[in-house]
């Protein structure tokens, strides 16, 4: 069993971190509130100088470093936001940092690191997930002798995310029953257990993964820590194929329970924090409120603390979300449409086939002069679920069915 860390690294790293991170807003949420009869409370670490809870652990560990290891260097993997985090303290500490990076990482990350670290920083984009460019730093920390900064397993970086846990407990004056906490590579939780753990004993603390990556879960149910052959890389803040030891063996002894939600999920909590909070969450930062509805009984009447852990979000990829959050809520549908090869067809797919308020969102046609009839990728947005099963029906009577493509993955990622 491995003890938590000593209460004073986390109280030093305090004062350390007042340098660079500021304290964020803690704040009742009316609408989940209301939604879940319950007292939901969120810590918007969204509101940080580089717009996630990351400074604080990066901020923490360099701070740390002797003159030697100063003089030599940093290096750090990450996919975005520690590496916004390694490049602040770069730029504060006047020291040279490396940082590799995800090539799918979103522009906006990679864009915001150079901004933060400006001459003080190089960065490499290598691979296609986190774990790749893990392994590509580490390789260069074998070469050129810098320190890695690593983004999660390392109690230094532990403790400085401990001092988020610390803030709540001074803004919150009412006892927490849950503290909801999304799960990457797993510093945010080894740092809220370890404070927690103490000093609230009685709040239940719930970690939250994607579905697409799910790393601590799987490894709680092996029981050892597993590596994961393929992840979803989309929710890129907390897409590892394996977590840290300090993480596992925290979890294993402290969190009281997992929870998976789904990317489609996390796409919808996105929108509806945008739209109806003006709230600009990235996809790890909506995992904490999106997992609420899976504790709703659980909750109700309770007070809780959910974690907006970072709110670096591409603009670019609202289409992305937008996809699959329709999808997610079954209101987007993808067919193989067989259009007989005759004048009208499509008319009459239009006008006897479609709801009154179906529409059309994408359309891709074949027309093979061979064959009697020709296939097309047709994808409707529907305005209610119930709309479905009339559609598909309709489809069928008149012969226009070919297949249906959202419950077939692998032909649907390709096709569309």
């Amino acid at each position: 069993m491995r003890p938590l860390l000593d209460l004073a690294l986390i109280e030093a790293a305090q004062k350390r971190v007042a340098a660079a991170a500021v304290p964020t807003a803690f704040h009742k949420h009316e609408r989940t509130s209301q939604k879940f009869a319950s007292n939901i409370w969120v810590k918007r670490e969204d509101l940080q100088p580089v717009r996630s809870f990351k400074i604080r652990g990066a901020f923490n560990k360099i701070s740390l470093l002797d003159d030697n290891q100063k003089s030599k260097g940093v290096v750090c993997s990450s996919a975005g936001n520690h590496a916004q985090g390694v490049a602040f303290s770069c730029s504060h500490h006047k020291i040279h940092g490396t940082i590799f990076m995800p090539i799918p990482t979103p522009q906006q990350k990679v864009a915001q690191v150079a901004m933060f670290g400006g001459e003080n920083i190089t960065i490499e984009l290598v691979g296609d997930t986190y774990d790749d460019c893990y392994e590509a730093a580490k390789a260069y920390v074998a070469k050129s002798g810098k320190t890695f900064i690593h983004p999660f397993d390392d109690p230094e970086v532990i403790a400085g995310q401990a001092t988020l846990a610390k803030e709540i407990l001074a803004q919150a004056d009412f006892p927490i029953d849950f503290i909801i906490v999304p799960i990457g590579g797993g510093g945010l939780i080894s740092g809220i257990i370890n404070v927690f753990k103490r000093e609230s004993p009685n709040t239940k603390i719930i970690g939250v993964e994607p579905m697409g990556a799910p790393s601590m879960y799987t490894s709680l149910k092996e029981k050892k820590r597993i590596v994961l052959d393929e992840i979803d890389v989309f929710v890129d803040g907390a897409a590892v194929k394996t977590i840290g030891e300090y993480s596992f063996d925290y979890c294993t002894q402290y969190m009281d329970d997992i929870l998976l939600v789904d990317e489609g999920q996390i796409c919808q909590t996105i929108l509806d924090m945008y739209t109806q909070d003006a709230i600009v969450v990235e996809p790890a930062g909506a995992m904490s409120t999106a997992a609420l509805s899976q504790l709703a009984k659980q909750i109700e009447g309770k007070n809780v603390v959910s974690l907006v852990c970072g709110g670096n979000n591409d603009i670019t990829r609202m289409a992305e979300i937008k996809e699959r959050a329709l999808l997610f809520s079954e209101l987007k549908h993808y067919f193989i449409v067989r259009f007989p090869q005759r004048a009208g067809a499509l008319k009459e797919f239009v006008q006897d086939i479609l709801g009154p308020t179906d529409d059309i969102t994408y359309f891709e046609y074949s027309k093979k002069s061979a064959r009697s009839q020709g296939p097309a990728v047709v994808g409707i947005q529907l305005k209610s679920t119930d709309d479905f099963d009339p559609l598909l029906y309709r489809m069928k009577e008149k012969g226009f069915f070919g297949d249906y493509l959202n419950n077939k993955p692998d032909l649907f990622q390709f096709l569309v």
